[in-house]
């Protein structure tokens, strides 16, 4: 059968299930408590540590480590692929897998891309009409054309320009919230998501709207906005800017990955069609292989900041598995005060794809990076850059790159090739992966415990808890987990009757969310006097006073550099 799988269906079938029903099938489980426990199937115990969660529709094994939803556990136990667990699963429940255009979920894909697709109009034409709003794109330098490739519109201010024209109807207002275009309130009314914000529409491989990136006209927080997770829009598998690269390029022989939209139709105002953005998220497999199928070079462009640092070795870091011969991966860094659109805008097309041709190669990056962190003239210095960077070759598959990454490791430390070797192999046992300075400081001191950790796990324990929250507040939280955290409430918001299992399958392929497994199965309160959502609402309270007092800091150390500008002054002032 031809087509994929709606996201719908499999969140629907997930929530469904009876994990112990499967599981029991296959194994002989016996009652405890609220849950369920056995010999765990995936390795040799005498004593079951092996546990089934009816109410989560989640398993794990505390010796092994295993962990999974109903779909995970017939992929492991009956070695099936993904589609084929979905098949037997949807078997034993008695329901067709819909797969082709007459089945109905797919008929409410098609529902909501003609949404997406009026929406999109009708805030070009909103555009059109707002004199503000086009002062402010000739004032960015987009002219006529340009706006009229990228799809650009404009979101009126108001509460209900879009909940007005296209939610006439209960059905229709549920269109909308499954689309992402507006929020429920507390009270049951509804409201618009974007206003007075400059729209990129964000397409996917055959050029029809998922979902909408906007843009403040002014100062307002948060600058960018981003649709939800929806059935149609996941953002860490889409590229801001892809589909049209292609639409531009009969060949595409690189691709170089920006941080904004206003990046992208800068450089393609300029003639730079190779250009393509992450949607405010780090860089992930699905973004990698996306681009690995497109061309063999790629480039990452980040501010050359501390924010664009963390991003670049974010970046690195995941694309260290995709590294083989033939591909060529590159970090360009702007000078400080520079983003791609401004770079391109005063200095022109030529000095941007220079800049981009003489970025930092991959390998050089890595060993640099690490190498800032040690006294190389010292012995102890060279062999902490060796272990360092042991962790991250383990990484990189084998082949002609890293045998080259081995010979230029030894030169930089000063070791032949064979006892580098040596020393690589013994006390192999890998350890955390390292991080450049400018990371290790903005985490929080081990031993402590973390606020973000604790709120997606009550958000994975207690999805409905994460209904009411304005995850608006996290705009601008720059902590690890925070997007993570911002996707996982964004997507219990849209899908109200999602599960924890839910949950676990719709991150499966999500290298950010790839240990929620793991923090499914800690325990956490629960009764009646746990209040979960309470709970939460507190978490999200203290990663606020934590943002605001970063960027005080960070304020008030550019304030002692003397790089303050007017408005960052009226913001410290504000803020203090």
């Amino acid at each position: 059968m031809a087509g994929l799988i709606p996201q719908d269906f499999i969140d629907d079938l997930v929530a469904r299930a009876d994990i112990v029903d499967v599981i029991g099938r296959r194994v002989q489980l016996k009652k405890a408590g609220r849950e369920f426990k056995a010999c765990c199937p995936f390795h040799d115990e005498k004593t079951p540590s092996f546990t089934v969660s009816p109410g989560k529709g989640f398993y794990h094994c505390f010796g092994c480590g295993a962990h999974g939803t109903a779909v995970g556990f017939l992929m492991e136990f009956d070695h099936m692929s993904f589609v084929e667990a979905i098949e037997s699963l949807a078997a034993t429940m008695g329901v067709d897998v819909p797969r082709n255009e007459s089945d109905r979920p797919a008929q409410r894909y098609d529902e909501l891309f003609d949404l997406m697709g009026r929406t999109e109009k009708f805030w070009r034409e909103s555009l059109k009409a707002s004199d503000t709003a086009i002062e402010y794109v000739r004032q960015r330098g987009i002219d006529g054309p340009t706006a009229q490739r990228f799809g650009i519109g404009y979101a009126p201010d108001g509460w209900s320009n879009l909940l007005d024209k296209f939610g006439t109807s209960n059905d229709a207002i549920e269109r909308l919230l499954a689309a992402g275009l507006v929020i429920r309130k507390d009270t049951g009314r509804h409201y618009d998501r974007f206003r007075d914000r400059l729209m990129f529409p964000i397409r996917d491989a055959r050029g029809r709207c998922i979902g909408f990136g906007g843009r403040t006209l002014g100062e307002g927080e948060p600058k960018y906005l981003n649709s939800p997770e929806t059935v149609l829009f996941h953002k860490g598998r889409e590229l801001y800017g892809l589909w049209e690269a292609r639409q531009a390029l009969r060949q595409i022989d690189r691709l170089v990955v920006v941080e904004g939209y206003m990046d992208v139709v800068a450089l393609a105002r300029n003639g730079i069609d190779f250009a393509v953005a992450t949607l405010g998220t780090a860089t992930t497999d699905e973004h990698l292989n996306r681009l690995f199928r497109l061309t063999e070079n790629v480039a990452f462009c980040f501010d050359g900041d501390r924010a664009g640092r963390q991003a670049a070795w974010r970046a690195m870091e995941t694309a260290l598995p995709h590294i083989r011969e033939g591909r060529q991966i590159r970090f360009v860094f702007l000078p400080d005060g520079h983003d791609p659109d401004s770079y391109v805008n005063e200095l022109g097309q030529q000095a941007f794809v220079d800049a981009v041709d003489n970025g930092t190669a991959l390998s050089d990056y890595l060993i640099e990076e690490l190498a800032s962190q040690v006294d190389l003239e010292t012995v102890d210095g060279k062999a902490r850059l060796a272990e360092l960077v042991k962790p991250l070759l383990a990484r990189v598959p084998g082949g002609v790159y890293r045998e080259l990454l081995m010979d230029s490791l030894a030169a930089r430390v000063g070791l032949s090739r064979d006892r580098l070797d040596r020393s690589m192999v013994s006390g192999a046992a890998e350890k955390p992966s390292p991080e450049p300075k400018a990371r290790v400081r903005s985490i929080a001191a081990k031993g402590k415990p973390s606020v973000v950790r604790r709120a997606i796990t009550l958000v994975l324990h207690h999805p409905e808890a994460g209904a009411r929250l304005d995850v608006e507040k996290l705009a601008g939280i720059r902590k690890p987990g925070v997007e993570l955290l911002e996707r996982l409430i964004e997507t219990v918001q849209s899908e109200p009757n999602m599960t924890t299992a839910g949950l676990l399958e719709r991150w499966r392929h999500d290298e950010q969310g790839r240990h929620l497994g793991k923090l499914a199965a800690v325990e956490v309160p629960t009764g009646d006097d746990f209040d979960a959502a309470a709970e939460l609402q507190e978490c999200l309270d203290q990663l606020v006073v934590a943002g605001r007092r970063e960027r005080v800091d960070f304020l008030i150390e550019k304030q002692r550099l003397a790089n303050l500008s007017d408005e960052e002054k009226a913001e410290l002032r504000q803020l203090g």
